[in-house]
């Protein structure tokens, strides 16, 4: 029986609030502490304004985080949020802060060989919306509601801006597992998703599932039940927490 617990801190893609991870909480068993990250302009922060500074807001969300950046934890990201993940991972790894038991990330190029053109172009309300329905993630009631779509354009336009600004600093490997996702219909390449293997000297997996950028979604149980089992093994192999930071 499962008596160990662990913290799962979730950060939200592009455009998106700490929301997307809510039911998670409710299908994710009790030893599974499930903490949907807020990013500022956004959700219960909607009056604070926007980071578009990647290191920035990075060294923001592992002070804001701290507390729960200690014993058990691990960490997940979809598209830009695996980003960020990848990002505290490294600033936790380099500043010499207690290290989560896993990286999970899903949808996301490696941030080794991230695609300089992906977000070309993407700096104006038609071009934001026009890639809202090519991807395929946004609920019609959004588009129909015109204070919801400006705070969401708001949102991806500042994301996106963020997302530009990050520049990759290699540095060792992290020394965990890296478990990663993938939508076979998304249009990140095959040797992107695979080089985030370059980043862990611990195990690495690639999850392959059906569907565009927005598989999370539409094969949420599939994801949920190999994030269970990874971070259940992992505790079986990690019998002591680690330090908190003194």
């Amino acid at each position: 029986m499962q008596v160990k617990r662990l913290k799962l801190l979730c950060l939200p893609c592009a455009g998106a609030s700490a929301t997307m991870y809510l039911r998670w909480k409710r299908r994710l068993p009790a030893w599974i502490e499930v903490h949907p990250v807020e990013l500022p302009g956004r959700g219960e922060r909607l009056s604070e304004p926007f980071t578009d500074d990647f290191e920035a807001q990075v060294v923001r969300l592992c002070e804001e985080q701290a507390t729960r950046l200690r014993g058990d934890f691990a960490l997940f990201g979809h598209s830009m949020g695996a980003l960020l993940a990848y990002g505290m991972a490294v600033r936790l790894r380099d500043v010499g802060r207690p290290q989560p038991q896993m990286l999970f990330v899903s949808g996301s190029a490696a941030p080794s060989i991230r695609d300089p053109e992906r977000l070309a172009g993407l700096d104006n309300d038609e071009a934001l919306i026009a890639d809202l329905r090519r991807q395929g993630g946004t609920p019609e009631e959004v588009f129909e509601s015109p204070e919801l779509l400006r705070l969401t354009l708001d949102a991806l336009a500042a994301d996106y801006r963020l997302c530009r600004r990050f520049r990759y600093r290699g540095g060792p490997p992290l020394d965990y597992p890296l478990q990663a996702f993938a939508g076979h219909d998304d249009d990140i390449e095959r040797e992107r998703l695979e080089a985030w293997r370059r980043e862990t000297g611990g195990a690495f997996s690639l999850d392959w599932l059906e569907g565009g950028h927005f598989f999370i979604r539409h094969q949420e149980g599939k994801v949920l039940a190999t994030i269970e089992r990874a971070l259940a093994r992992r505790l079986e192999e990690e019998p002591h927490a680690a330090p908190a930071a003194s």
